[in-house]
């Protein structure tokens, strides 16, 4: 009999480390997939945006209030971003949800 209640003890543990490792790679896996989500949303905004000749995104500057043509780069922030600023990343937060004021 002590042999089998080791073993149900034994068994249990491993089952309660597998449980939780599934836990963590799942919650992991849900928070790449939500990250996946949202830079395909803000892929598709920053498409969207009105282009000059150059290809670059014809905004409105939240900063200075001006029209301006800016390069995006590879997360959608205009050449002019300043990080850290309030407007900067306001602007950025923007672009990625499609509300930019564009001209």
């Amino acid at each position: 009999m002590p042999d089998r209640r080791r073993l149900e003890r034994f068994v249990r543990a491993k089952l309660r480390r597998a449980g939780a490792q599934y836990e963590g790679l799942r919650r992991s896996t849900d928070e790449q997939l939500e990250e996946a989500r949202s830079a395909y949303e803000g892929a598709k905004h920053a498409r969207t945006l009105p282009t000059d000749e150059a290809g670059r995104a014809k905004i409105v500057c939240r900063r200075y209030a001006e029209q301006r043509a800016a390069k995006l780069d590879e997360e959608y922030r205009p050449a002019c971003y300043e990080n850290g600023h309030p407007d900067c990343e306001g602007c950025v937060e923007d672009v990625r949800s499609g509300r930019i004021e564009t001209w």
